[in-house]
């Protein structure tokens, strides 16, 4: 598998033959990763090379620079808001990025520090073993946007940390700390940053050096649950992207251009 086409995506090999993928989300920007249009496409499709890729067996997925991931480009969003072919594209990319990775036979590992945010926290929670530093800063922003929490959040927050803390978090787009992330069951591990990337490499050779067909069952059998959810987060994505048509999104990515708190009609 040739993964040279990746533009956002840095992508190496580790361990026993190269059978663990690295792949670190660049940051464009030199902070965090952003999910441009590239980039939002890139994750999506990446996890259809590695489940196709034999040699691979695992698969860590980090960010570059600051933080984990750094949300979506306002750029892009503002043309979602007006282009009806911009934001059918995306939400054909938002939906395959979930459901690829579900559907991805290899154990994916995610290693996340700083903010995690947008397309790549979507990544980051639905990664097999999901890895925080206890500083992290987990946040999901779509409310605060001014469309619905689409993404990941109604097929698995409520199933890793319960409908009450979902709503909270999700409602109020209230940050998460890793280590209250790990705390409520929003990740699996919560670790100090300096033992973020050992530990994540450490239990990807696990998993690497494991039996593959058992591990790969286990995870397409323990993946029903999120695949009996898929109607709700069919729903939830068609309703986030009615509202980026909708008059909210405009307040709200002004709001962020501007720094201030969004006033909503």
């Amino acid at each position: 598998m040739d993964y040279g086409h990746y533009r956002t995506l840095s992508i190496t090999r580790r361990g026993d033959a190269g059978a663990v993928l690295d792949i670190q989300m660049r940051a464009a920007n030199g902070k965090l990763p952003t999910a441009g249009p590239d980039g939002h496409r890139e994750l999506a499709e990446i996890w259809r090379d590695v489940a196709a890729d034999d040699s691979v067996r695992c698969a860590v997925l980090r960010g570059e620079g600051m933080g984990f991931s750094g949300g979506g480009d306002l750029a892009m969003v503002e043309q979602m808001s007006v282009d009806d072919a911009v934001r059918t594209r995306v939400w054909k990319e938002a939906r395959d990025l979930v459901y690829n990775l579900i559907n991805c036979d290899k154990p994916i590992v995610s290693a996340m520090h700083g903010p995690a945010v947008g397309a790549g926290l979507v990544a980051g929670l639905l990664a097999d073993i999901s890895i925080a530093s206890k500083t992290a800063k987990i946040v999901d922003g779509h409310t605060r946007l001014g469309v619905a929490a689409g993404d990941h959040a109604a097929i698995v927050w409520p199933l890793l940390c319960g409908m009450a803390k979902a709503k909270y978090h999700l409602l109020l787009c209230e940050p998460v700390s890793g280590e209250e992330a790990e705390r409520i069951g929003l990740v699996s591990l919560a670790v100090d940053e300096p033992e973020l990337l050992p530990r994540a490499y450490e239990l990807a050779d696990r998993l690497a050096a494991g039996s593959q067909s058992a591990i790969r069952f286990t995870k397409y059998a323990l993946n029903n649950w999120l695949r009996q959810a898929g109607p709700t987060f069919d729903a939830s994505l068609a309703l986030e992207f009615m509202g980026f048509a909708g008059p909210d999104v405009r307040e709200g990515v002004a709001s962020l251009r501007e720094r201030r708190a969004p006033k909503f009609g």
